[in-house]
């Protein structure tokens, strides 16, 4: 008779000579989405504390979590199966819809396990077909699948009256036939699973397993059903399957966990629960299955080698094609040598069919004129430069290839490559087509539990009011983002002294860092010479005509497989579509080759801080920053790029670098041995490739312990890996006679890099878009505003501000017209022979994009400009036409916005008949109907526009502010520091940056410029509500001018906060941008 459970009971050494050895066969981690409790590195750990044989990674129809389980197995030595389960299906439904385990009740599952690399293949492309077949998340597995060939795995079947108890009335329940057709399929490959949960039946339920194992000649062998390593996630497991199913925990019913038998149990209490041949039968199942990820082997494309030549050779042919176009006056012999250099080490890896890989891609980005540049490590490259893959130029700036590519690491280098974010998808497409969709796919991105998503959900499933769980959110917005915090939950009128809202914490808490699902990732392409499919399951992804992988970047870099980084670059976008602006007026093709290089009135701008708009430096951080470093030449764009980020700024590196920069103090080195490390940058570290070379020169790290650094670094904040550097690189240092501070400092500056610090060569392509998106912001600011809009959804700013800072510069910006407008904005010369911007009819809310595509071929052929004709032969619904008359689109074919709206709602398709009589479609609007007043004509354009053709809005309201002593952004230029004022306009940004302490920074934006405030943390508690909800804000407050720029950065420090939104009355501005 089986004993009661004492689950939770852990070995004693004492007794672990005496229990029984035992694999678990069957764990599902949390990459088993709302379903498994537990990290999969959290199951391997605990499985060997318990003193486990193996343990089996085996979710749901998914192998997302086996890289982190073979990861962490092979740092313990934990022996790791691999494998998973599926719920069965025997036929498919007729419209292949989910069986996915949140749509049923309990059903036979179908356990998995690899034995070879074969099998490994087997299973995976197993479960890429019930993916495919099914929609996104979901999966369909049939007897067809595992009846399809899967003879190099082992099978356990799984019945479901396991879980729901045996039929009460049947003692001796027939074989079922499922049983019978697997054993014909699996053979001796088949075994039975038993789960015992501590449940009423598990007595009866083992006679009936023993009575079927005799029937077919099947081994019987224990399964846990793992949800989760130990039992004090229980409460977590309830809340995501309250989640799965859109319930409270009290509406579980059945469905909830009757215990916490889920978990990794004591061999003592295995022993009570299950027959000691059972437990040995898992041990002879692990001992049959051999297969390691390690075993995994990447192999390149062969297609990109043309006949009659070796990868290396044609690489050489291209990198000489490539010298001839780079240096048409011939190559620098320092570039020759490091081409050399560089092809000599890419031949002896074997990454020759990686380059052409790349080169392949990026040519037919070229030839299609789509503008890409890579970035990142690969910039120090000089063979990616001369294949056209990056822009830094070699002879321009000195490169580090070993940060690219190192003989020590022996790993796959990484290429990103950004493109034009409006035509990447031609890019993915072609290599869909080239390599087909069982070779190549998207890296999926792990999504995962945040801290709004997590007290969202877990509040909801805890029973709370759709009310209380709206004002914790609201209480939470703009705190630290990674933990709940009591005193949110105390400002939302909840007793945080309550057993229930206890648990929300903790529990939302626990949630948080949880994967959440699978997406895909910005854009790392996966391509496989043979069936990629076999290594990794493919599954749809949510966008048509995508697929992608089940592992992220983490999981391939772990098992040094190719990933190539198709990005997507807003800025690439506006750039090319400002050149082609450019060039269509100019009657001459103008190109990213013909922007002057180091032009002083762009630097003069830069310096300005006048960078509202362009690449990188847009920020409020970044405009502060620019007239203290003052760029003057391209290096200073570097420098600039990369030192407004938490890695220098929490290194405390920044303002030593001003200082010496100001020569306000002297370049000093703490050694000579480090001097060529930061002589560039005036003895102060800012890249990550200067840490990584004063490790080495510093520290006595080898070459291999750095590059793990810069990994440590650049994954410390998802892993926690950088404590182990600490204490070795203070002590290196300090060994050295460096000095405790400057050692501290530098551990500070890597903890800030985490995954925000630039390298060099990364920082160096950025600038290069830096540079150039000023330079038309300087030169054509209005061809710049046309692509800025053209390219929306970009930047920092909305269309709104865009347009607000170019009327600064001078341009004229005339309203949407169907008369004049096309679809996009364009330039239209005026009189005087400058140039104006019309904005297109894609500013129009609620007109389609084939509609004013419409629109603008009725304009351009057209014989009657006329309403009726608009209407008649664009075939715009209502819908369109009442768009285009709020929009005051129409003014030009019917007079004021209120005539155009009159008749554009009497608009009805009359067919054919109307071409012939097309003025008689519509009535004449009233003589008596008045233009929209000023206010309203604002209002409506703000609304149907985004953007205001007549006066700000806070120009309107200028009368009223002035009543109260408040100043424009214009007077508050004029005060002198320390001044108290009080500031107004509308809320563009809220910031709160994790290096700021708390500190919140708020752009105020009003008809006469911006207004910068500063919020310190004690005031936040006090004027929470206007800082975090008001549109128009007004503050009073410290009128501040940074001496360090002669007075030319201000902020308004705050000391009072009110929210005067209650004036805006009809206008509807802009949503601000928060905490990005």
């Amino acid at each position: 008779m089986l004993v009661p459970s004492f689950a939770g009971a852990d070995d004693t050494q004492g007794l672990s000579a005496q229990l029984p050895a035992y694999a678990e066969l069957m764990a599902v981690s949390n990459y088993s989405f709302l379903r498994g409790g537990s990290h999969p590195e959290e199951l391997v750990d605990r499985a060997q504390a318990l003193g486990y044989a193996a343990i089996a990674m085996t979710d749901e129809c998914s192998l997302a979590g086996v890289v982190r389980a073979h990861v962490r197995a092979k740092q313990i030595g934990m022996p790791l199966l691999i494998g998973t389960q599926c719920r069965m299906s025997v036929e498919p439904s007729s419209t292949a819809e989910s069986t996915n385990w949140l749509d049923l009740g309990e059903s036979d599952r179908l356990l998995l396990l690899a034995m070879n690399r074969d099998g490994y293949g087997q299973m995976s492309q197993a479960i890429s077909q019930a993916r495919q077949q099914a929609s996104k998340g979901s999966y369909l597995w049939t007897e067809a699948q595992w009846r399809s060939g899967l003879p190099d795995c082992l099978a356990i079947w799984i019945p479901a009256a396991g879980f729901e108890g045996p039929n009460p009335t049947q003692h001796d329940q027939p074989c079922p036939t499922i049983l019978k057709a697997l054993r014909d399929c699996f053979g001796k490959r088949l075994h039975i699973g038993a789960v015992f949960h501590a449940r009423g039946w598990d007595q009866v339920w083992a006679q009936q397993l023993r009575n079927w194992s005799r029937y077919t000649a099947t081994r019987i062998t224990a399964c846990g059903d793992v949800r989760f390593h130990r039992r004090s996630r229980r409460a977590l497991t309830d809340v995501l399957l309250a989640i799965a199913q859109g319930v409270s925990i009290t509406e579980l019913g059945t469905t909830c966990l009757p215990n916490a038998e889920a978990q990794l149990r004591s061999r003592l209490v295995l022993a009570q629960r299950y027959p000691s041949d059972w437990l040995a039968a898992s041990l002879d199942i692990a001992a049959q299955c051999l297969f390691s990820l390690d075993s995994l082997r990447y192999e390149y494309p062969r297609e990109i080698v043309p006949e009659g030549h070796s990868p290396s050779t044609y690489l050489r042919f291209l990198c000489e094609a490539g010298m001839l176009e780079r240096y048409p006056m011939g190559t620098p012999s320092s570039v020759r040598k490091q081409i050399e250099h560089e092809l000599s080490l890419i031949e002896e890896l074997q990454y020759e069919a990686y380059f052409l890989t790349v080169a392949d891609i990026v040519q037919f980005a070229r030839e299609r004129g789509i503008l890409c540049q890579g970035r990142g490590s690969a910039a120090n490259s000089a063979v990616c430069y001369v294949l056209g893959v990056t822009e830094v130029d070699p002879a321009r700036m000195s490169v580090l290839f070993e940060r690219f590519i190192s003989r020590e690491r022996r790993e796959p280098p990484d290429i990103d490559i950004d493109f034009e974010h409006q035509r990447r998808e031609e890019v993915i497409q072609y290599l869909y087509h080239k390599y087909g969709r069982e070779r190549a796919a998207l890296t999926a991105a792990v999504i995962s539990w945040r801290l709004r998503s997590a007290l969202r959900e877990v509040g909801k499933a805890l029973g709370f009011g759709a009310a209380d769980v709206a004002q914790c959110l609201r209480a939470h917005r703009g705190l630290h983002r990674d933990a709940p915090q009591a005193i949110a939950f105390q400002e939302a009128g909840l007793d945080i002294g309550h057993f229930k809202v206890q648990q929300w914490i903790e529990l939302s808490s626990a949630l948080i860092g949880f994967p959440r699902h699978l997406s895909q990732h910005s854009g790392g392409f996966v391509i496989a010479r043979d069936r990629l499919d076999a290594m990794v399951p493919i599954e749809p992804a949510s966008m048509p005509g995508r697929s992608v992988i089940q592992w992220d970047k983490d999981d391939l870099d772990a098992l040094g497989l190719l990933k190539v980084d198709i990005l997507a670059l807003g800025m690439l976008s506006a750039i090319r579509r400002a050149l082609a602006l450019i060039s269509e007026r100019d009657g001459r093709r103008f190109g990213m080759q013909d922007v002057p290089a180091e032009d002083a009135q762009t630097y003069a701008m830069i310096s300005a801080g006048d960078s509202l708009g362009v690449f990188q430096i847009e920020s409020r951080a970044q405009m502060a920053m620019l007239p203290k470093l003052k760029p003057r030449c391209f290096y200073d764009l570097v420098i600039e790029v990369a030192i407004v980020r938490p890695g220098p700024i929490q290194g405390g590196m920044v303002h030593p670098y001003l200082r010496r920069r100001q020569g306000l103090e002297p370049v000093v080195y703490p050694k000579e041995e480090i001097k060529p490390a930061l002589e560039r940058t005036l003895g102060v570290p800012i890249f990550q490739e200067q840490v990584m070379q004063i490790a080495i020169l510093a520290a006595g790290f080898t070459a291999g312990e750095a590059d793990q650094l810069r990994r440590a670094m650049a994954a410390w904040r998802r892993r926690g890996t950088l404590g182990r550097f600490e204490e070795a690189l203070i002590q290196g240092m300090q060994a050295r006679g460096y000095e405790s501070e400057f050692a501290q400092q530098i551990f500070r500056q890597i903890e800030g890099f985490g995954e925000y610090g630039f390298p060099e060569s990364h920082a160096a392509s950025f600038a290069l878009l830096v540079y150039v998106s000023c330079w038309i912001k300087c030169h054509e600011p209005a061809a710049f505003l046309a692509a800025m809009l053209n390219s929306q959804p970009l930047g920092f700013y909305a269309p709104a501000q865009l347009i607000q800072d170019a009327r600064h510069h001078g341009v004229k910006v005339l309203a949407v017209d169907v008369l004049h407008s096309d679809w996009e904005s364009k330039l239209e010369i005026q009189p005087d022979g400058s140039d104006a911007v019309r904005l297109g009819l894609h500013r129009v809310r609620g007109l389609s994009a084939a509609g004013g595509q419409r629109v603008e071929a009725w304009r351009k052929s057209a014989a009657s400009k006329s309403l009726p004709s608009l209407a008649s032969r664009t075939g715009l619904d209502q819908d369109e036409l009442q768009a285009l008359a709020q929009a005051n689109a129409l003014s030009g074919l019917s007079g004021h916005r209120r005539h155009s709206l009159w008749q554009a709602s009497g608009w009805q398709p009359q067919g054919d008949l109307l071409k012939a009589s097309e003025e008689a479609a519509l009535e004449p609007a009233p003589g008596a109907l008045e233009a929209p007043d000023e206010l309203a004509s604002i209002a409506a354009d703000l609304r149907y526009t985004g953007v205001s053709m007549g006066k700000h809005p806070m120009a309107l309201l200028r009368p009223l502010l002035q009543q109260y002593r408040i100043k424009s952004a214009m007077d508050l230029r004029t005060l002198s520091d320390g001044a108290l004022a009080r500031g107004s306009g509308l809320v563009t940004h809220r910031q709160r940056p994790e290096t700021a302490k708390g500190v919140i920074f708020i752009t105020l934006e009003d008809e006469t410029g911006v207004i910068q405030v500063v919020i310190f943390p004690d005031l936040v508690s006090r004027y929470r509500d206007a800082i975090f909800n008001a549109q128009l804000m007004t503050v009073y407050g410290r009128w501040q001018r940074d001496p360090h720029t002669a007075g030319q950065v201000t902020h308004l420090l705050a000391m009072r906060v009110e929210d005067h939104s209650m004036h805006l009355g009809l206008f509807q501005p802009a949503a601000s941008r928060d905490f990005r």
